[in-house]
């Protein structure tokens, strides 16, 4: 892990892992290197790299699972995996919204129209009693645990920061400036905020550190005025991919993680 002991002369190496969430699609400019991996050049891994003046190698990649982790997610893509070292400090990494199915979820939840012209979400993901999507994310938490072990044993030496999804939406929503009824809107809610508790989990029970960015994202969700965004909604008012950050909002998480990561090392000299 980072330490105060690091020659100060030498920055910290730090890898970004993860999937759109942390890669920030369509937030310019984007990362020509790799076009398939829809990377900015401004998403939250650069903004913390710049504040802690780090070392960055960024992986991550948009519609990343897990398994893209350990695999080469496209021709040419290198695993993910594979950016880590004995020589890493500093690890991050978003991810989970692809394996749990979330990208389907905020589709189904579009109704143009008012209750009760088009089908409830909640209702379609909740129907027979159980809800599929919870269901989903306890199945997958596991195999995030396992991720997080995998992590340190090719970086035995870096501290990880598991960052969270946040508040994508409020609950209620704000129908019809977001395309989404109050109580599909409020299942949302509820689904991004278990998904962030089993992230949350994981990383307690494996040494790394979570990154909550839901507080930093009240006022800021899909339903903010478009200036206080930090998430743009389906409806879109600044560049970036719908439920995922903008660039006020990768600046706001990517200061977090670097005050996180100062944090865990108070006397090292990056600043």
């Amino acid at each position: 892990m980072p330490t105060a002991s690091a020659a100060a002369d030498e920055p910290l190496e730090y890898v970004a892992l993860g999937d759109s969430f942390a890669a920030s699609p369509q937030v310019p400019p984007p990362d020509v290197s790799n076009l398939l991996c829809l990377r900015s050049l401004v998403n939250y891994p650069h903004i913390a790299a710049k504040a802690l003046s780090a070392k960055l190698t960024d992986v991550s990649c948009s519609a990343a699972t897990v398994e893209d982790l350990s695999t080469s997610q496209y021709p040419g893509t290198a695993a993910q995996y594979e950016a880590l070292s004995s020589e890493t400090d500093i690890v991050s990494i978003t991810v989970g919204g692809m394996d749990t199915g979330l990208p389907g979820l905020a589709l189904d939840c579009l109704n143009p129209d008012p209750e009760p012209a088009g089908v409830s979400c909640a209702a379609q993901y909740s129907a027979g009693g159980s809800d599929k999507v919870r269901t989903a994310i306890d199945a997958w938490a596991p195999s995030f645990a396992a991720a997080l072990d995998d992590i340190s044993r090719r970086a035995p030496d870096a501290k990880v920061f598991v960052v969270g999804y946040g508040n994508v939406i409020r609950p209620g929503g704000c129908f019809p400036v977001q395309p989404v009824w109050d109580t599909d809107a409020d299942y949302l809610h509820s689904v991004f905020r278990h998904l962030d508790t089993r992230l949350r989990q994981a990383a307690q029970q494996h040494g790394a550190v979570f990154v909550d960015t839901y507080r930093l994202g009240i006022g800021h969700d899909a339903c903010a005025a478009p200036a206080d965004r930090f998430v743009e909604g389906w409806v879109r008012t600044r560049a970036a991919m719908p439920l995922h950050p903008n660039a006020n909002g990768a600046q706001a998480i990517g200061t977090a993680l670097a005050t996180a990561v100062r944090r865990t090392a108070p006397t090292q000299s990056a600043n």
